[in-house]
């Protein structure tokens, strides 16, 4: 996003927080009304546009919204979306993007409080690690041909009553959903506002055997340490690494695996 866009979203998620500091408030049903609100406006490519024209007063933005879901969404929906109409946004589409980003946040606050927002991290993770080794089941999740009805039904078949509520919501919308998106570059996204939510860092950790919970919590300290934010480890097992681990953090990778000194040994034989 843009400069403004950017501004525009800062604030909407400062609202949101303001607004779920508040217990009394039902995150999930929050949740569930900005995701609706979403499918609104990726919908209705025209409204959109009229939300976030420039030309007019943001005033008159945030009343013409008011008067589009007063009735049909709670007040504190209507509160956010009108909050978020009289800003000012770079382009229409990201006016979307944030609505879905703050209906993905809210569900998360729901998992918080409940206190499962560690077990919704690492099923998010779990469920990335299935697909990308299922390629049926991910074509049967990705085919734009198969209705909403029948992936949302799939999903039941795989996530209903083996997953937290807040993990199988995230997952059905992205999937019902996608918006233009790949499977594995909203999933990945969905991780990093679950970090986002207690403040830390993700480290994606491969290892060719279980880690014990000492190395874990030292991994972890160590991590801290380096990047100076707590970490989130997600780890995963993959025999193939021969030894050592390898940790990706974002965009960086440490690899400190045997396959990967043996691969570097060849490459130097071969040079």
């Amino acid at each position: 996003m843009n400069g403004a866009s950017r501004e525009a979203l800062a604030a909407a998620r400062e609202s949101l927080d303001a607004l779920t500091d508040n217990t009394s408030v039902d995150a999930a049903k929050l949740a569930e009304e900005l995701a609706a609100v979403t499918a609104l406006l990726q919908r209705e490519v025209s409204l959109r546009r009229v939300l976030t024209d420039p030309s007019q007063a943001g005033e008159a933005r945030a009343e013409l919204a008011g008067r589009l879901l007063r009735g049909q969404v709670g007040s504190e929906t209507v509160d956010l979306i009108s909050g978020m109409v009289r800003s000012r946004w770079s382009q229409s589409r990201d006016l979307v993007d944030s609505v879905e980003e703050l209906a993905n946040i809210a569900d998360l606050t729901a998992a918080q409080r409940s206190g499962d927002l560690d077990d919704v991290e690492d099923e998010l993770f779990r469920f990335g690690r299935i697909v990308a080794s299922d390629k049926e089941l991910r074509a049967a999740l990705t085919n734009r041909s198969a209705s909403a009805a029948a992936k949302g039904q799939l999903l039941r078949s795989l996530l209903g009553g083996k997953a937290r509520p807040a993990t199988e919501r995230l997952v059905t919308r992205l999937v019902t959903q996608p918006r233009g998106r790949s499977l594995e570059e909203g999933l990945e996204s969905l991780s990093k506002l679950a970090a986002d939510r207690r403040q830390r860092m993700v480290a994606v950790v491969t290892s060719a055997v279980p880690l014990s919970d000492r190395q874990k919590q030292r991994l972890g300290a160590a991590l801290a340490k380096i990047y100076g934010r707590p970490m989130h480890l997600n780890l995963d097992v993959d025999p193939t690494v021969l030894g050592g681990i390898a940790v990706r953090v974002g965009d960086e990778v440490i690899n400190g695996t045997i396959s990967e000194r043996l691969e570097e040994a060849t490459r130097r034989m071969a040079g």
